[in-house]
């Protein structure tokens, strides 16, 4: 079938635009400072909240930020580009490849497209919209947020010099794009007729990407968004809305993470993460918890130097995959039952597959 058929039997849905001013932008900021407000109660009420304990807290929290706000304005700086210099219709290549190579194709794309986990949803869409099988937008989606440049750099980052950093790179690399796949092969041949909800931008807007580039079923260079705007003007207002997004979960993944190992004590973290079963489980619920963009949560990851590789690596793969945010944007997108899916199929290859790295490297 041709991207030409496919477009004239499913045609994307059309787009209501999102008011700059609504109030779901605001949203992750209030998060913030309620999170803020937690855990300053929560460190005085057990009894953390002394120099040392503030200094502890401060020093965890500004090396975290340290080390990730690079690679943070990195990837914002990229995704910028693909924003304001990539038509949409560059994915429409791979609808042309014999459906049997459109899984592992899409999964590999993932390394030319440094696409944050929110940002890869309405790009999945798109593909979808655009000709491309469910299973391989999937297989994409999933894959992109953990294989591309950005992230793999990052995590290269967070766990130089340690005698894990191999396991941990290419650990994270090759059960991210396993499990990518593994989820477009469960969603198998699906129609696309159905498969997408008829939904406005302002529910795909809930991640807190409010750019046209990662919202509209369209790319800017056709839909005729910034028709009238010079390319550096669109380039920084996706720079810096990226950005912006990904630095507020960014603060807010540090902060939780410093709190818990200045709240916690050491005792109780060393005992949760001596269970195997356990703590893999802890791990992926605190991943989908704090929803932290992939691009930066490494640095979360490796600060739990409590546990081992198996559930850093569980944090690392399910989190880009399976979060709280992605949730909600899984549900409003795609037909019913998908969320369930993606949630069954990535628990179960994620807590498998991480199993298995722990047996293998001891």
């Amino acid at each position: 079938m041709t991207v030409d058929t496919a477009v004239s039997v499913a045609p994307p849905p059309t787009e209501v635009q999102i008011p700059a001013d609504a109030p779901v932008a605001r949203r992750p900021w209030l998060w913030l400072s309620l999170a803020a407000v937690g855990v300053g109660l929560a460190m005085y009420a057990t009894g953390s909240l002394t120099t040392a304990g503030l200094a502890n807290f401060r020093i965890i929290f500004g090396s975290l930020l340290l080390q990730a706000i690079p690679l943070v304005m990195m990837g914002a700086f990229v995704a910028a580009l693909i924003g304001t210099f990539v038509p949409a219709s560059a994915f429409a290549r791979l609808s042309r490849l014999p459906e049997p190579l459109q899984i592992p194709a899409a999964g590999i794309a993932g390394f030319a497209f440094p696409v944050c986990e929110c940002g890869s949803v309405p790009v999945a869409r798109r593909l979808v919209a655009r000709g491309l099988i469910p299973s391989a937008a999937v297989t994409f989606m999933l894959a992109a947020p953990i294989l591309n440049p950005i992230v793999i750099v990052s995590t290269s980052i967070a766990y130089r010099g340690r005698d894990v950093f191999w396991p941990m790179v290419l650990g994270r690399t090759g059960l991210g794009f396993v499990a990518a796949m593994v989820v477009g092969w469960v969603i198998g041949g699906r129609a696309r007729e159905g498969f997408l909800r008829q939904v406005a931008s302002g529910d795909l807007s809930e991640c807190g990407c409010q750019n046209e580039a990662s919202a509209c079923d369209c790319d800017h260079h056709d839909c005729g968004h910034h028709e009238h705007e010079p390319r550096w003007k669109t380039f920084c207002s996706y720079l810096a809305g990226d950005f912006a997004y990904m630095g507020r979960f960014l603060i807010f993944g540090a902060a939780v993470a410093a709190a818990l190992q200045t709240l916690v004590p050491q005792s109780v973290l060393g005992s949760v993460a001596s269970i195997p079963i356990v703590s893999l489980i802890t791990m992926m619920a605190l991943a989908f918890a704090l929803s932290l963009c992939s691009e930066s949560d490494a640095f979360v990851a490796a600060s739990f130097v409590q546990f081992g590789v198996g559930p850093q690596l569980a944090f690392l793969v399910f989190g880009p995959m399976m979060d709280a945010k992605l949730a909600f944007l899984y549900n409003a997108t795609f037909s019913k039952g998908f969320l369930r899916t993606v949630l069954a199929v990535v628990t179960v290859v994620t807590l498998v597959g991480t199993l298995w790295i722990e047996v293998l490297i001891g």
